[in-house]
């Protein structure tokens, strides 16, 4: 790749395809960087001699040299102008052109070209089927959009070409303002990882924000992502949020954590804000980009107005924030300077005759106290409160202390007074009491994530080659699925199961009855029958002298339920006590865009009536593993709930690292659960396994 700076701030932009015929994309892009663009603007088309008074070349090669070009020819000449602009050494392009993957095999065909010369020639190329970039450092409207962006720190990127129109005709009514903006178009080359890249490097870019449908390389974006997060906040729309994909998953663990958990996981471990609405993505850009980050999540309300107070706290009680307790010496100083009818505790209503002197004073007040970490200012307007006086006030106030405070000055235009005030100094006002504590609730999401602690998975010495046998087991039978006959799989990474085998007539079994100590359990052996009890495939405590019969039982059932199943025999293994142990599920679902997606929960027959789980995409360390088993809601039940000896959660914990690096280390395995995964006292136990392989990855 070329460096993505020239992209945004280039010395001379090539319009290929440049015309000045009335309602022509080709007309609007260059009449859009000729309004204000810095630099030369250089029109390209065989058929002019000028183009709206600018001189046009036949071709990039009479041309003089461009650092970015604009493509805007018909698809069928796309791909020739495109080896034409790599032969005169132009790394950037920007194809507006559309008839590509998005409609049908043949546009299909031509992007799959496309990429293979923007590799040929190492073009950084955005789109096609893009609305085009802008970057208003250096005045660029590289796009056919009506509106231009004002100037800001927000980078902004989109699948969605008409997302950023009315994107941009209503930010510029709000006065938001942005440095770059790029429509991702089909993302044939570039796509948001590179953006995200570019934008975590530019010390200018205060909030990377984003529309997106689709991540294409899911693992990639996670590991880019995750690290510029820790210092510039990313937050996203993702939209499109669908079940697609996990009604071909065959494991509890596939039909559980479809694609849109997978989404929702990985954009968490990536470190992204996730909004759900275009005005919560705003919402969240302002107060990012303007305010400092709270030491705390406890924050104190002022007010002049009860309801609006009432319905402030709501907000902080449905988010991540918490009302702040406020410190004897602050209760104090509110008693004493305050109306005695005044509420001096939180949220702190200094009534409606309040004027901008009363409002300064309990502000102030809240914000000295060391338990609040930042704070609302909700009014509503009265004869007595000016409010561009109160804005800076709030200004002044903020400024002292150094929290972050949000405004809700409900009004109309004696609010948009005041919010321009507020605006200059980073401060944004809200209709809404509700959207200012979702920008403080943003403000301490973000902090978390920049607090997060993070370790390196752990390398455990394993047997691969062990693995490996057993995994290509399924080049050689029908079928792609393993069951409790691959369980040595388990044992080469380290993963604890009890004693016994697989075997495929009933005196082998009774060999291995006998030379386990106690009653054993049997289990039918057949990778196409997952739900063995529900058959009766499972026969727990069976004594020595009744194995010979217990595994013609089996079989009989077997067939009789499933007559195309693979019986591959009996398996025979130690039976556990578990009066004190909980059934858990650990499991991997192959992700096509995130990969192996990791889930824990309760198991054995709660998995799918109670689908307590926690989900993370792998590979994770310790600290994420632990994350895993404490965010169930029957955590406690683990930690020895209602007198229960505690299970041992180390290894547990183990046993998820365990399973992430062995699903990292052969991406042929597409699915796979231990369910149960037994946790007591004196460690794990797996007693079932099945998964499904991906014979061609072998």
């Amino acid at each position: 790749m070329g460096r993505l700076s020239e992209l945004f701030e280039p010395d001379t932009v090539a319009v290929v395809g440049a015309t000045d015929r009335e309602g022509a994309v080709g007309r609007a892009i260059l009449e859009n960087l000729s309004s204000g663009f810095a630099g030369e603007v250089v029109p390209v088309n065989p058929n002019r001699d000028t183009v709206l008074g600018l001189e046009c070349y036949a071709d990039l090669e009479s041309a003089p040299a461009v650092d970015l070009a604009i493509v805007i020819v018909p698809p069928l000449v796309v791909l020739e102008t495109l080896r034409e602009i790599g032969e005169a050494g132009t790394e950037n392009v920007v194809v507006i052109t559309a008839g590509f993957s998005e409609t049908g095999v043949e546009g299909a065909e031509r992007e799959r070209e496309l990429r293979e010369i923007a590799e040929t020639y190492d073009l950084n190329v955005v789109g096609p089927n893009s609305l085009g970039v802008m970057s208003t450092p250096v005045g660029m409207n590289a796009t056919f959009g009506p509106e231009n962006a004002r100037e800001g720190s927000i980078s902004f990127m989109s699948q969605s070409g008409a997302f950023i129109t009315a994107v941009l005709d209503w930010a510029n009514e709000q006065k938001i303002g942005f440095r770059d903006v790029v429509s991702l178009g089909n993302k044939s080359v570039l796509e948001e990882t590179d953006f995200v890249r570019e934008w975590g490097d530019d010390p200018d870019t205060d909030v990377i924000i984003g529309y997106l449908e689709d991540i294409d390389a899911g693992e990639e974006f996670v590991r880019a992502a995750r690290a510029v997060s820790d210092e510039t906040p990313i937050v996203l729309v993702k939209s499109g949020r669908t079940d697609a994909g996990a009604h071909a998953a065959s494991s509890h663990t596939g039909a559980i954590a479809g694609s849109e958990r997978a989404y929702e996981t990985g954009l968490q471990q990536a470190g992204v804000l996730r909004a759900e609405s275009v005005q919560e993505l705003f919402d969240y850009a302002r107060a990012l980009s303007g305010l400092p980050l709270p030491e705390s999540g406890d924050v104190a309300v002022v007010t002049n107005a009860g309801g609006p107070g009432v319905l402030t706290t709501d907000a902080v009680g449905d988010s991540s924030l918490e009302m702040a307790s406020f410190a004897d010496e602050t209760l104090k100083t509110l008693t004493e300077s305050m109306p005695e009818e005044a509420n001096i505790y939180n949220p702190i209503d200094i009534i409606g005759d309040a004027d901008v002197e009363r409002f300064g004073q309990a502000l102030d007040t809240a914000l000295a106290d060391p338990n609040v970490g930042s704070a609302v200012v909700v009014s509503a307007p009265t004869a007595v409160l000016t409010y561009d006086k109160l804005a800076e006030v709030v200004i002044e106030t903020r400024e002292r202390h150094g929290k972050p405070v949000v405004a809700s000055m409900m009004g109309g235009d004696r609010a948009r007074a005041a919010e321009e005030v507020l605006r200059e100094f980073g401060i944004p006002n809200y209709f809404d009491p509700a959207r200012a504590v979702s920008g403080l609730d943003a403000l301490a999401r973000y902090r978390a994530i920049r607090n997060r602690s993070r370790d390196e998975p752990t390398t455990f010495d394993v047997d691969r080659e062990r693995v490996r046998e057993i995994l290509e087991r399924t080049t050689s039978r029908p079928g792609n699925r393993l069951g409790i006959e691959s369980m040595d799989l388990l044992e080469a990474y380290g993963i604890p199961t009890p004693a016994g085998s697989v075997v495929d007539d009933p005196k082998k079994a009774r060999d291995v009855a006998e030379s386990i100590d106690g009653d054993v359990v049997m289990k039918i052996a057949s990778p196409e029958i997952s739900h063995k009890s529900d058959i009766g495939g499972v026969k727990v405590g069976v004594p020595d002298e009744n194995v010979y019969d217990a595994y013609e039982d089996l079989v009989t059932r077997a067939r009789n339920y499933q007559p195309d199943a693979r019986v591959l025999g009996v398996q025979v293994q130690e039976m556990l006590e578990i009066d004190e142990s909980t059934e858990t599920i650990v499991g991997m679902n192959r992700d096509p865009q995130f990969g192996p997606l990791l889930l824990f929960g309760l198991g054995g027959i709660f998995v799918e009536i109670l689908e307590d789980t926690s989900v993370r995409v792998a590979p994770i360390g310790e600290s994420e593993a632990r994350e895993m088993v404490d965010g169930l809601t029957a955590a406690p039940l683990l930690a020895g709930a209602r007198g229960r000896e505690p299970a041992d959660i180390d290894a547990v914990v183990e046993s998820i690292q365990r399973l992430s690096q062995l699903v990292s280390d052969f991406p042929a395995i597409l699915e796979l659960d231990i369910n149960p995964l037994v946790a007591g006292p004196d460690g794990v136990q797996a007693i079932d396994l099945v998964l499904t392989v991906d014979t061609e990855k072998l």
